[in-house]
């Protein structure tokens, strides 16, 4: 078939199916990208046959002759997946270019879902979330939350390398970017390269959009291709395409992290599954040259202590000590710990060996011990006292009497520290009480949010770790936000919440507005109209009854203009709950303040007094944009300078700005 470009309109998204002998996963594959609900209009299908002997070739003609928008291609077979990637990659038109794999296959809004957010972010790459219905592993952490824009070093986008993404094609042919001629692991450097010259990374994370399968046949080149001979030329691109994109530093150390521990230390337990001789003469000295290379001294001590083993054997060029240790791993990670002079070690045989003489660095786990801890509830106890229990304790260490641990509340953007005892229970039970009044040394909490942590000591080692993100299901801890007597004539708005991705507890501790009719729960985008602005809330005091109070969720202007949005109540909740939504799309720019208004019985401002509640900025709330006249707008919450009350400025993108930071981020 001809490779000529072809005319016509310019696709949204061009998607790139790869096929070698991929029946029968193929069809439902092809099925799900030709009905995506962004519109068979709006996409070209490109399907590379890659020499198949199944019945690929013939059913990818069949479904081209009943859809105009699949083009098929027939080449001879190249031996992995990056050949007919590469040369879909070659005919493609489209704005965006989304890899599905045959035996993979979409959610039916998935393209359109994604084509929305990088449109509205101006991010070059998005992730979709990604589901298994018949147990194949799929990444979880980066898809705990939807994130309009991130990058490699503040989320877990970099985890996942594989190609089954949304990428800018203006990205793509910047780079010149094509998949390197590697049997197995090609996607990798393609990916890393593209996520580390991206203008940013969006995520999707409240819609399945891709489902990931194994083929009936057991064929997927993932399952097969287990040896390092089939994965040590990806490995070296994939090192080799992370260097070149980073400087040395933390930046890099962090991308570097993830390859050292996965790729190098993967390929390292390889070793005893392959000759002997092969491993000493190949691929040890390929290895240890890339030990030497790309980790940093500073890397290196945050390995786990069996990475910092294997690869201080691996730079100190000592192979057959290399492979006695690999030998004994799964016996070895069962031996107990050690703990000297305010350290804990790992047992391992060679540690203090004068034989071995490998440093005790490379056995230290004591900023790597597990704390095993839990929420079980967090309630008022009293006017002005929060009571959190809980339990907690480090794994693999017995607990002395005189050991205690400490909640710590640390103020966020300060270097406010406040250090709580606790009252210990039953093994490593705890609860500990929070006094809004007087826990800073007799005086309130200061506004702000705190967050919390807990000080876990055994056997005189102290850990400190964030608290909150293990607790009870079904902890609903919204229950615990109250109004409260924070000394004399003063009262305090005290907010426990959840933080988002981790979920660790925090409190968000603010004045309580006098006269205010409500308080503010949350403030958030709405996950799927961008540019909606959801504040939930209830009546003060707690339990008034929704009748007869009119509320409106109010944006005002610089210039004093007033914008009114009603505010719907949850039915029958007894504290008044409600709920309202501002569509800041709507909104000309400029500065725009949101509050919660209590006007007269008529609903019109000029009917009776007016009481107003501020809507505090959230402490993470990030921009939004939307296109308006086909122009791009943003709207940026205004924080750092205490403002109590969520302030919005709404203005159009300066073009030459964003293109100066997109160049500067590179």
């Amino acid at each position: 078939m001809s490779r000529t470009p072809r005319p016509g309109p310019r696709p949204r998204v061009s998607v790139i199916v790869p096929a070698y002998n991929a029946m029968p996963e193929l069809t439902r594959a092809i099925d799900s990208a030709r009905n995506q609900t962004i519109g068979i209009g709006r996409l070209e299908i490109i399907a590379v046959d890659d020499g198949s002997t199944d019945g690929t070739a013939a059913e990818l003609d069949r479904l081209a002759a009943e859809c105009p928008a699949l083009k098929v291609v027939h080449q001879p077979n190249s031996g992995g997946a990056g050949g007919p990637r590469n040369t879909g990659l070659d005919l493609a038109r489209g704005d965006y270019v989304f890899f599905l794999d045959a035996d993979d296959h979409l959610g039916p809004d998935a393209l359109r879902r994604m084509v929305a957010m990088a449109d509205q972010n101006g991010t070059d790459v998005v992730l979709g979330k990604m589901v298994s219905e018949r147990g194949r592993g799929v990444p979880r952490a980066v898809f705990q939350h939807t994130q309009l824009r991130t990058d490699v070093y503040s989320s877990h986008a970099y985890s996942t390398l594989g190609p089954c993404k949304l990428f800018r094609r203006s990205l793509i042919e910047r780079l010149r970017l094509r998949f390197p001629p590697c049997r197995n692991g090609e996607d990798k450097p393609f990916t890393a390269a593209a996520y580390l010259n991206a203008s940013g990374i969006s995520v999707v994370a409240d819609y399945d959009c891709y489902h990931v399968d194994y083929r009936e046949n057991g064929q997927n080149l993932t399952r097969t291709a287990v040896g390092l001979a089939d994965r040590i030329d990806g490995m070296r691109a994939l090192f080799e395409t992370a260097a070149r994109y980073t400087r040395p530093g933390t930046r890099r150390d962090k991308v570097m992290r993830r390859h050292i521990q996965w790729e190098l230390c993967g390929a390292l337990r390889a070793l005893p599954r392959e000759d002997r001789a092969e491993a000493r003469g190949r691929y040890f000295p390929e290895l240890r040259t890339w030990a030497l290379a790309h980790c940093s001294d500073a890397l290196f001590r945050i390995l786990t202590a069996p990475e910092r083993l294997l690869v201080h054997l691996l730079r100190a060029d000592r192979f057959d000590d290399l492979m006695a240790v690999l030998g004994t791993a799964d016996e070895d990670t069962e031996r107990g710990l050690l703990v000297d002079k305010g350290r804990v070690y790992w047992l391992h045989p060679y540690f203090r060996d004068p034989e071995a003489a490998v440093p005790d660095a490379c056995f230290d786990v004591t900023d790597h011990l597990p704390v095993r801890h839990h929420l079980a509830g967090a309630g008022w106890h009293g006017g002005s006292t929060l009571r959190v229990r809980g339990s907690a304790a480090v794994e693999g260490l017995d607990r002395d009497p005189e050991d205690r641990t400490e909640l710590v509340l640390r103020r966020r953007e300060s270097t406010d520290e406040l250090r709580l005892p606790v009252t210990t229970g039953d093994g490593a039970e705890f609860a500990a009480d929070v006094d809004i009044a007087t826990a800073d040394a007799g005086a309130p909490l200061r506004p702000g949010v705190w967050d919390l942590y807990l000080d876990v000591r055994a056997q005189g080692i102290s850990r400190t770790v964030r608290f909150g993100s293990r607790h009870d299901d079904g902890l609903d801890i919204n229950t615990a936000r109250r109004v409260v007597a924070a000394g004399p004539g003063l009262r305090a708005r005290v907010s426990p919440y959840f933080t988002t991705p981790y979920g660790n507890l925090s409190l968000d501790i603010g004045p309580a507005p006098q006269g205010a009719p409500c308080e503010v729960t949350e403030a958030v985008w709405h996950p799927s109209e961008k540019g909606t602005l959801v504040v939930a809330g209830r009546l003060l005091p707690p339990g008034s009854p929704a009748r007869d109070r009119v509320l409106r969720l109010r944006a005002e202007h610089a210039d004093g203009r007033v914008l009114d949005h009603p505010v719907r109540f949850a039915a029958g909740h007894p504290a008044g709950a409600f709920t309202a939504r501002l569509s800041v799309r709507d909104l000309s720019r400029g500065r725009w303040t949101v509050t919660l208004a209590l006007v007269g019985p008529g609903g019109t401002r000029g009917d009776g007094p007016s009481h107003a509640a501020p809507v505090p900025p959230p402490p993470r709330l990030p921009g939004a944009r939307w296109l308006r006249r086909g122009r791009p707008y943003y709207a940026k919450p205004l924080t750092g300078n205490g403002q109590l009350t969520l302030e919005l400025r709404v203005a159009p993108v300066r073009l030459a700005a964003a293109l100066r930071n997109r160049l500067r981020r590179r």
